[in-house]
């Protein structure tokens, strides 16, 4: 079986186990990455050694996190391989992920939110900044909300995380304010929580969402680089 048709069945049956569209995503540029060094070759022409190749020579300008994420996509793939059958041997069973050292979470101190706070200059900057600090979710999980999620009695919220996982989140009473601010203000009919700025309005993606969270930083003059996750870390710390 050659490596293109090897990757849509994977694909396929990565879909109907619930892998997100995020997901696969990264294992599709992953196997593009393969592709291109290998051809479209036979999944029995690879062997351990040609992976380990493929593995130094692209992977000598990567960080050890991205090159041990890399090795994850081809062992994934070439295990699933092997045991449907279509392989004789797993040849990256053998490969190892590289050592990583243990790092401290980056978070923001309670002064530097409240610099991010005044910084807000919109009704949806203020409800999407304090969803995000005060309820500590993914980024991914918040572009997948829709108004009609949400709880306002008991300051609620049930999100998909990731694995389809749903799980219930609490925001506080400031968020709900401004929450219910920003949804009265809108005029249009979209079912999602936060929608961009431009017309035509739709769901924010998580590129928008990071574009937002950048440009509040930007008007407080933090000295630092933040992004969307840093609030998640930021609330489980200072929890």
């Amino acid at each position: 079986m050659l490596l293109s048709e090897a990757w849509k069945r994977y694909q396929q049956d990565k879909k109907i186990e619930g892998y997100s569209s995020l997901t696969l995503k990264t294992y599709c540029f992953q196997y593009n990455l393969l592709l291109r060094f290998f051809g479209d070759i036979d999944m029995n022409e690879f062997n351990t050694d040609r992976l380990k190749e493929y593995l130094i020579r692209s992977g000598d300008h990567l960080k050890p996190s991205s090159l041990g994420h890399r090795i994850r996509c081809v062992k994934s793939l070439f295990r699933w391989s092997h045991e449907e059958g279509y392989t004789l041997k797993n040849p990256a069973a053998k490969l190892k992920e590289p050592k990583l050292g243990k790092r401290i979470p980056k978070f923001l101190t309670e002064l530097e939110i409240e610099h991010l706070r005044e910084a807000c200059q919109t009704t949806m900057e203020k409800a999407l900044f304090e969803f995000m600090y005060s309820t500590g979710c993914r980024i991914g999980e918040v572009v997948k909300l829709n108004r009609e999620d949400i709880d306002f009695q008991s300051n609620s919220v049930i999100v998909q995380g990731k694995g389809d996982k749903e799980r219930e989140v609490y925001f506080n009473t400031r968020c709900s304010i401004w929450l219910k601010r920003y949804l009265d203000e809108r005029e249009d009919k979209e079912p999602c929580l936060f929608i961009t700025d431009r017309r035509p309005k739709r769901r924010m993606s998580i590129d928008n969402l990071r574009y937002i969270i950048k440009r509040i930083s930007n008007r407080a003059s933090i000295k630092k680089s933040i992004h969307p996750h840093q609030l998640r870390h930021s609330y489980a710390t200072h929890m």
